[in-house]
Parts: C-alpha cells; sequence; structure tokens
C-alpha cells in the first residue's frame, strides 16, 4: 500500500532524515517510535505528502504522489488519506457532526450523504449523544474519537496518525489504539502511527524504531 524509497530531508545545515525507506502492506498497522528529534513525524508529514522530502519518493497504492498537480495531490489526500493528530484540530466554531462531515464535504458529496455518514460514524464511535456539541464541550478522548472519524469519513486506504493519544489518561490512550485496530478490521485501512509510548506500539501488527533520521537495524 505504501512505498518510500531514498527520503532525505533537511532544515538548513541540520540532516532530519538521512535515506528513508519504507514500506507498508495493505491492512497492515505500524508503528514508528523513537526519541524526540528522531524525525518520526517528519517522515510521517512526508509519507502523508503534507512536506516534501529533499529527495526521494513516495507511492502509496501504487500513485507516485509527488509527480501530482498540486490540485491532483489535494485531491488525492482528500479522498485516500485521512490524519489524526496529537491535537485533534477539530474547528471550535463547528459541532462535532459539522467537523466530522467537512472532508465529505470537500470531496463535493452531497449534505445529507455527508450528514447521515457522519452520524453513524460518530454513533459507531459511542458518540451518539454527542454530535451537537462543539469540541469545547468535549472530552480530550471524545475529541480524539471526533477526529478519528473525519480522518476516516471518505473511506481513505491510509490513516496516518501522529501521537494520537499524547494528551489522553493511560486508559483512554489504550482506547484509542484499539480503535485503530477495530477501524482496520472493518474498513481495512492500513494505519502508520508515530508514538513515544512502546507499550501502546507493541500492540501494532510491526514496530519500527527512528534513530537520528534513520530506522535501527
Amino acid at each position: 500500500m505504501i512505498e518510500a524509497a531514498g527520503i532525505t530531508k533537511s532544515y538548513g545545515s541540520v540532516k532530519v532524515l538521512r535515506g528513508i525507506d519504507f514500506s507498508a502492506s495493505d491492512r497492515e498497522v505500524i508503528s514508528i517510535v523513537g526519541a524526540s528529534g528522531a524525525g518520526k513525524s517528519t517522515l510521517l508529514q512526508i509519507l502523508g505528502s503534507l512536506s516534501w522530502p529533499d529527495t526521494g519518493k513516495v507511492l502509496i497504492d501504487g500513485t507516485d504522489i509527488f509527480s501530482l498537480s498540486p490540485d491532483a495531490l489535494a485531491d488525492f489526500r482528500n479522498r485516500r488519506i485521512g490524519f489524526v493528530f496529537q491535537f485533534h484540530h477539530l474547528l471550535p466554531e463547528f459541532t462535532a457532526l459539522e467537523n466530522v462531515m467537512i472532508p465529505a464535504l470537500i470531496a463535493r458529496k452531497n449534505s445529507a450523504e455527508a450528514r447521515k455518514r457522519a452520524t453513524e460514524l460518530l454513533s459507531d464511535l459511542g458518540l451518539g449523544a454527542r454530535t451537537g456539541h462543539k469540541p469545547s464541550e468535549l472530552s480530550g478522548g471524545e475529541q480524539q474519537r471526533v477526529a478519528i472519524a473525519r480522518a476516516v469519513i471518505n473511506n481513505p486506504s491510509v490513516i496516518f496518525a501522529d501521537e494520537p493519544s499524547g494528551n489522553l489518561d493511560s486508559r483512554t490512550k489504550k482506547d484509542i489504539h484499539k480503535l485503530f485496530f477495530d477501524l482496520r478490521d472493518r474498513f481495512g485501512q492500513t494505519v502508520v502511527i508515530v508514538t513515544h509510548d512502546r507499550d501502546l506500539a507493541a500492540m501494532s501488527d510491526r514496530m519500527l524504531e527512528m534513530r537520528d533520521g534513520l530506522f535501527c537495524n
């Protein structure tokens, strides 16, 4: 599902990624661990097309994403990739339901279809009674579940999650990580998670460790 080769990235004189090769199979859940500054989040941003590498290539389901035009890449990202971040990035003026609907509306699905799908997802994630609440009225765990519903509403091929449980208590962390497996089993996505929590990372199908911009052997 994901093939990356020769990925390098520098910021000024600082070499963050030093020639990364990475692959992920269809329906695989992979965790990437390592100390702060190892290059984990930078790699995730490049794999997800949010940042461009200095050199290297990334293919998602056979598509060379950095060969696409800006408009085509934006469309590909919206339809084929889902993102979950540590700080949720929910829009505060919108309800949980409206936040989840946004990617579907961007993908030009009609409002009734987007609303139905978002309602179903929130109900499946235990938030059926919270659809009309704004982010400030939700707990951290509830906000993250809304963010996950938003990430999967367009049935993407791949989900990238950057420290998705970093701000949560230990019990909620485990629930959120288990949720990625539940979603994989239901919808068939490939999931790549960056985390500092090795215990939670060990739940994944495969755990990779980064150090100084490279994967450890």
